[in-house]
């Protein structure tokens, strides 16, 4: 009986699968077979479908999915649940930069202690050190995250996945969607080991700059859009309330002072328009809330 899925989104790492199967199956031989591993080729050009494909008829429970093109690790991951048994998820590299003993370790925090999420806290040099530490300490600041770092190494039940809505590269975040769904966290220290073959995808500053966008939609989406009228109304209300009292201060110096100052009006106008168009973007935003509520419980029925 399969109880663990380890999860493996890879593009381009065609030199690394063979150890990685191998290295797996060792593992798996000590747990009596009760780990699968589900490879996701995500859209490789190099032959790392065709080479795991092949591999993978010498080793037991590991399956193989292949995606067209390159959709990201976040798909990746999407579709390995979909085929995966296991009651918990490993989310893994193919890098293999982390060690299966230390997913176990997160694994058996998860069955011990009851735990929805364990997380990896990576120890070791790297290369994107100061920019994981940026990523975590907003993390940390935005989503009162009770961890250290929340983009390595994590175990969790299946029920999180299922629970939490993935976009595009959104899988730097599952912890932090899924604190803000209720789930509990905990972590443990896990040794990062440098790449043995092959080059990060990771590593341009476009990417860096993609990961905080996405940070600040993350937080936007799970704070402001619960109660959007209260973000948008305060907003709106504060420049309407401006704009009038400037519109007053114009009145005051034309009467008493004969004086008039044209664009103190369009300074008027901008702003109580733009408060009406805050008030009106916080009805909006309270009607699509609605929406995406209902949407969510009609997914929880099926």
């Amino acid at each position: 009986m399969i109880k663990v899925s380890v999860l493996c989104s890879a593009f381009n790492e065609k030199d690394n699968v063979e150890e990685l199967f191998s290295t797996f199956d060792s593992f798996n031989k000590k747990e009596d077979y009760s780990w699968e591993l589900i490879f996701v080729d995500d859209g490789s050009n190099d032959g790392t479908y065709e080479k795991s494909l092949e591999l993978s008829k010498n080793f037991k429970n590991i399956k193989i999915v292949k995606h067209k093109k390159n959709l990201g690790k976040t798909s990746g991951i999407v579709s390995g649940s979909k085929v995966a048994e296991g009651k918990i998820f490993v989310i893994y590299d193919a890098d293999m930069q982390y060690s299966f003993d230390d997913s176990k370790r997160l694994v058996e925090k998860i069955e011990k202690f009851d735990f929805d999420i364990s997380t990896g806290w990576k120890q070791g040099k790297y290369s994107k050190a100061f920019v994981s530490k940026i990523y975590n300490f907003l993390s940390r600041k935005f989503f009162k995250l009770p961890i250290h770092d929340q983009n390595g190494l994590k175990a969790l039940k299946r029920e999180v996945l299922e629970n939490i809505h993935l976009r595009r590269d959104w899988h730097r975040y599952i912890v932090s969607l899924a604190i803000e769904k209720g789930f509990s966290v905990t972590e443990e220290k896990v040794t990062l080991y440098p790449r043995k073959y092959g080059v990060s995808k990771y590593s341009n500053s476009f990417r860096i700059l993609v990961g905080v966008f996405d940070l600040l939609t993350v937080k936007f989406l799970t704070t402001f859009l619960k109660k959007p009228m209260i973000f948008f109304g305060i907003s709106g209300s504060l420049l309407f309330i401006l704009g009038v009292l400037i519109g007053i201060f114009a009145i005051i110096i034309r009467i008493i002072f004969n004086f008039g100052f044209r664009p103190i009006l369009y300074l008027v106008i901008l702003l109580i328009v733009s408060g009406l168009l805050m008030f009106l973007l916080g009805f909006i935003s309270e009607l699509i809330s609605i929406v995406i509520e209902d949407i969510e419980e009609i997914k929880k029925r099926l």
